[in-house]
């Protein structure tokens, strides 16, 4: 298998030219298939550098292992119509489960993401035993129903915060903290007999986005997913970036300057200002109350105007930190993402925009998140299903790792 010379590839598309290099160059053209079909042979070979004859043989082992399908022709080209690929949405399927300070959410996703079924609880601080007890109730129903094929389940993704238990938090009862002791992954092993990949949710809902959404257009990003807390995900060159100490993109630490009380400036941190359950607070101060994000959409003009202006003060702050990101990391795009409504997503970025210099050519573009409130559930699923495929974002750390012990994150 000659690469053409002269030409340049990215990374994880350049195949090696050894005998025993057969599965990294399956590997190779499984991931362009993914990322950029439908698409042909000969824009295979293009992509990767291999010669057509070595696609050949390719393409026909993978259609005959069920990975991937002809899915159409494409006409209006000279000469014969060129068969486009597809990874096949039954290749493979995948659990992905997201839970965080207030709800859960279950999904049942196919090989190229597609959700094939949903089970969500908007349910504040649910215990190990409740969230176990609902993992099973929705899993067993996936299977009865024939959402899944048990037979070709890549595994089960689990997406969940840092320290859940450990933080104080706006409501939370005193046993919360029975998540500090609780071994999630053993109790996943044990409820099944898939592989369980476990991985923090707003690197989870960036995983999403890489291998979902924005990832197409943009290998190096950072997401910010704002939630009942603020999380941060970072992604350099098509790969999730968790850290030598697995503490990348914590941005809820990042120190800002609160001047709101001009008496008084302090510096808090930006994840005790810019959440949603912040958000609930500072509405229920002003008399409107609202506890869930469906909440936020049946505002009145009175609530609608006290969000626009909580908006508008999280902003600056959110400015303050772009300019950091992008000074440090320099990415091509900053995403911002989570459990607010989208309308509110894109006021907000309108705010952004409004705080930061125009015409500032070094700062990260700016986008709302294209997958939304599920992208921590979709990025769980993401994680057996990059491993089933062998995705460039493939990680090994997520089949051992668990974010609730600060050790683990030193070990792994």
């Amino acid at each position: 298998m000659n690469q053409m010379s002269g030409a340049r590839f990215p990374p994880d598309l350049t195949g090696a030219n050894v005998e025993d290099a057969g599965e990294h160059n399956r590997a190779v053209v499984l991931r362009c298939i993914h990322r950029q079909a439908p698409i042909s042979r000969a824009e295979i070979a293009r992509q990767t550098g291999f010669t057509k004859p070595a696609i050949a043989r390719i393409v026909d082992r993978l259609l005959d292992e069920g990975l991937i399908i002809e899915a159409r022709r494409r006409h209006g080209l000279r000469g014969q119509p060129a068969i486009e690929l597809e990874i096949n949405p039954d290749a493979f399927f995948a659990i992905g489960i997201d839970i965080d300070r207030d709800h859960l959410t279950i999904l049942a996703v196919d090989a190229v993401g597609n959700v094939r079924a949903r089970v969500h609880h908007e349910k504040r601080y649910v215990r190990p035993a409740e969230f176990m007890q609902l993992t099973a109730d929705a899993i067993s129903h996936f299977q009865r129903s024939r959402l899944v094929d048990d037979a070709h389940l890549a595994g089960i993704g689990l997406a969940m915060p840092d320290w859940l238990g450990e933080i104080p938090f706006l409501g939370m009862p005193d046993d919360y903290s029975e998540w500090t002791d609780f071994d999630v992954r053993t109790a996943l092993e044990n409820l099944t007999q898939h592989p369980v990949f476990i991985e923090n949710e707003t690197n989870a809902a960036a995983l999403a986005e890489l291998d979902y959404g924005l990832g197409a257009e943009s290998r190096n990003f950072f997401y910010i997913a704002i939630n009942a807390c603020l999380g941060g995900g970072l992604v350099l060159d098509g790969n999730g970036h968790r850290g030598a100490m697995a503490l990348s993109g914590e941005i809820g630490w990042l120190p800002i300057a609160d001047d709101r009380d001009k008496s008084a400036p302090k510096v808090d941190l930006l994840g005790e200002m810019v959440t949603v359950f912040f958000l609930y607070k500072f509405l229920g101060e002003h008399g409107v109350h609202a506890s869930v994000p469906q909440d936020l959409l049946t505002l009145d003009a009175r609530g609608k105007a006290l969000v626009s202006k909580w908006l508008k003060e999280m902003s600056a702050h959110l400015a303050v930190a772009v300019k950091h990101i992008g000074m440090i990391v320099d990415p091509d795009a900053i995403i911002i993402g989570g459990r607010l409504p989208i309308r509110m997503i894109d006021e907000l970025l309108r705010y952004v925009h409004e705080n930061l210099m125009a015409g500032d050519n070094s700062l990260p573009t700016l986008h709302r998140a294209s997958i939304g409130e599920d992208a921590s559930a979709l990025g769980a699923a993401a994680m057996p299903m990059a491993a089933a495929l062998m995705l460039a974002s493939a990680d090994a750390v997520q089949r051992t790792r668990s974010p609730l012990k600060f050790m683990d994150r030193l070990n792994n």
